[in-house]
């Protein structure tokens, strides 16, 4: 097994771990490539989540700089809203990443079990928020997240929400480089700064994404910047104030030629404010040069009139509208119960 590090730490420390070193005792997920578990690390009686790829499922799958690339945001990322990767090493047949467990499970698990499926405008703009503020974070270390879902989200036991899942995220280049320039006044005669990234223009062909939630310029295969982000937050907004997405169509191909063609609509119930309505609008501009957070990022965003009335200098500290069930953390009861067929033999790979 690799050396490995407590990487969200002010001081790093290496650490000698293995698989063999954690108690294995539920499946929370599972993908193409890999399973996620709810472990206990022996050693400390900590619970964590830990990722487990396979080699040759990778491999036969064309997936192995997916892992490494998502393995090296996770290991240099230090935010709040951003799940933190305390280990990571390998066996001769598997990585393996160990996470912060996010006792509260997924945010999409958390809408479906609400009274309509959905929250209030007030209540999606929090969550909202708490996604701009790690967006945020990852423009300015020049990585585009490209995968924005409530499946993707995860909620931490005080009820903020992680994002996870950066396996389809892109580096457009070294972060940090220029530093981040003053914009004109925004609406209310702040000023802006450019919190995209110094190489925000960076432009990416590849087409990845979930299919009611890409853009039109993914779609169109010209490339796409950062801007793809802005544009997916649009969608979520939409889904958890209406319990659906906006250009969901009867097959892929039809949902694909409402993103391209159709304006946004909305539903008479449940009633939305104008400026909600203005934030979502703008943030879904076909043309990503229009688009809401396109000209100076998330600062742009965060100036939308419709988040006047946040303190985004306390989010961390606001009581979020959703607090997961209490439980003792191993019964992982915001989590669907799941069959583990084939599972991995943490012993034998240790």
């Amino acid at each position: 097994f690799r050396r490995t590090y407590s990487s969200n730490s002010i001081k790093t420390r290496s650490v000698e771990v293995s698989p063999s070193s954690f108690q294995k005792i539920k499946l929370l997920g599972k993908g193409d490539v890999g399973k996620v578990y709810l472990v206990r690390e022996k050693k400390t009686d900590k619970l964590f989540a830990m990722k487990v790829l396979s080699k040759k499922e990778m491999i036969k799958r064309n997936k192995i700089k997916r892992a490494l690339a998502e393995q090296e945001i996770l290991a240099t990322a230090n935010h709040p809203f951003i799940v933190t990767l305390f280990h990571s090493f390998q066996s001769q047949d598997y990585l393996f990443f160990v996470l912060d467990y996010c006792m509260g499970g997924e945010f999409f698990r958390a809408l479906q079990t609400r009274p309509g499926k959905c929250l209030s405008e007030e209540h999606a703009k929090f969550y909202a928020a708490e996604v701009i503020a790690a967006l945020e974070y990852l423009h300015l270390n020049g990585y585009i997240y490209r995968d924005l879902k409530p499946e993707n989200i995860l909620l931490h036991q005080s009820g903020h929400i992680m994002l996870s899942d950066f396996d389809l995220s892109k580096q457009s280049g070294e972060p940090g480089g220029a530093p981040a320039g003053i914009k004109q006044a925004g609406p209310n005669g702040a000023i802006l700064v450019d919190t995209r990234s110094c190489i925000a223009d960076f432009r990416t062909n590849s087409f990845v994404g979930t299919e009611e939630y890409i853009a039109p310029e993914v779609i169109k295969g010209c490339g796409h910047t950062s801007a793809v982000d802005w544009w997916t937050l649009g969608i979520l907004v939409y889904e958890m104030i209406f319990a659906t997405t906006p250009f969901k169509g009867p097959n892929r191909n039809a949902t694909f030629a409402n993103v391209l063609r159709n304006e946004v609509g909305f539903p008479e119930t449940p009633p939305v404010t104008s400026l909600c309505k203005s934030a979502i609008r703008k943030l879904l501009i076909k043309d990503e040069h229009k688009r809401l957070g396109s000209s100076s990022g998330a600062s742009e965003v965060k100036q939308h009139k419709w988040f006047s009335n946040l303190n985004w200098g306390l989010l961390r500290h606001t009581t979020p509208p959703i607090i997961p069930a209490e439980s003792n953390g191993i019964d992982a009861i915001n989590f669907r119960t799941m069959r583990d067929s084939k599972s991995v033999d943490f012993a034998r790979e240790g």
